[in-house]
């Protein structure tokens, strides 16, 4: 059984919780705190379990160059890139009043520490756990430092190799059991060739004391919702208002009535898992006792007679009469009574089956 905790307070994720599904505000939100409150509420009313945003010191993140390039793009809210990160950043005092509304609205609420410092600020404001954006996966002495803090962590693995996520791993888990790693691959939007599921089967064979994710970029739900029959604990995905807004996010992000159902179909799909323990359900007993075949009688049978193959038949029998699988068991035995031909070969009239049937 894979590694359960707890990611938040009152939730645990792994083993047999339920998948843990992120809705990413990212900077989705334009730059406008309002925005960003109704895209909250809208995560909490389409059924996420936390809605998720993206905390950057820029100083800290970008060199001064990084910072003071153009920035052309029709993305751009400003001449440079800097100036388009600054406004997009919301300032410590708007993320506790995000903070404050999202407990209002009974919704989890937590970001990506995108450096160091934003790592320490999240770990001030008392955030449920740490999400670690592909970008600092290789950051080693980031990872260390924020698995040393002793708050749960989910990162993502876009743009890393496997031998790279050996390291993660083994960084991580000095410091920090409770964790989890989530499959993605770093594009926007993400074309299905790209997605790489099957990488969720190999990071359960090579991690397996730890809850395993998937985090999509792609358009659309159906791969999100196969992740999770593949054993996804916890999803993430981009969403926003509306995907023709500005910013590069927005067209691999899902809007409104796409959320809603791609928390309806992971709950579906986790109802339909099942224990993996194969027998007759409940449910199939009016099919078995309608149609479920026995054996019966393919000639006269006179009492005392030892049973041969070529006696018996299988059919849809009323009343039923030995199951269909024991026909072989059979073979030998003697019967106590007149069988007539068609008739149900009954656990009664065999000797020593019905009394070992008992047992």
């Amino acid at each position: 059984m894979p590694l359960k905790f707890e990611l938040c307070p009152g939730r645990m994720i792994g083993g047999t919780n339920p998948c843990f599904i992120i809705a990413e505000i990212g900077q989705n939100h334009q730059g406008d705190i309002e925005i960003a409150k109704k895209m909250i509420k809208m995560a909490k009313d389409c059924g996420a379990d936390c809605a998720k945003f993206q905390k950057s010191e820029l100083e800290y993140k970008f060199n001064k160059r990084a910072l003071e390039r153009p920035y052309t793009s029709k993305q751009s809210w400003g001449k440079t890139y800097g100036e388009h990160k600054r406004h997009l950043e919301f300032s410590h005092e708007q993320y506790r009043e995000l903070q404050k509304y999202a407990k209002e609205v009974g919704i989890f609420f937590t970001a990506s520490g995108m450096d160091e410092m934003a790592v320490e600020f999240l770990h001030d404001l008392n955030v449920p756990f740490f999400k670690v954006g592909s970008g600092d996966t290789n950051n080693f002495p980031y990872l260390e430092k924020t698995a040393k803090k002793g708050r749960p962590m989910v990162v993502s693995s876009g743009m890393q190799s496997m031998e790279t996520m050996r390291r993660v791993y083994k960084t991580v888990k000095q410091h920090n059991e409770n964790f989890a790693i989530l499959q993605c691959t770093s594009a926007y939007p993400l074309e299905a060739e790209d997605v790489n599921l099957r990488v969720i089967t190999e990071y359960q064979k090579e991690f397996p004391d730890i809850p395993i994710g998937y985090s999509g970029h792609e358009s659309g739900i159906s791969i999100s919702v196969a992740a999770v029959a593949l054993g996804a604990k916890v999803i993430e995905r981009h969403v926003t208002l509306d995907k023709t807004w500005k910013g590069s996010d927005h067209e691999a992000s899902l809007v409104p009535s796409e959320l809603i159902e791609l928390v309806r179909s992971i709950r579906l799909v986790e109802r339909a898992l099942g224990s993996g323990i194969k027998k007759m359900l409940p449910c199939e007993k009016p099919c078995h006792d309608k149609l479920g075949k026995s054996v019966v009688a393919k000639v006269k049978i006179p009492k005392g007679t030892v049973l041969t193959a070529d006696m018996l038949a299988v059919k849809v029998a009323e009343p039923m009469g030995v199951a269909a699988e024991d026909i072989f068991q059979l073979v030998g035995k003697t019967v106590t009574e007149d069988v007539e031909e068609d008739e149900s070969v009954t656990p009664e009239v065999v000797d020593s089956y019905g009394k070992k049937a008992k047992c």
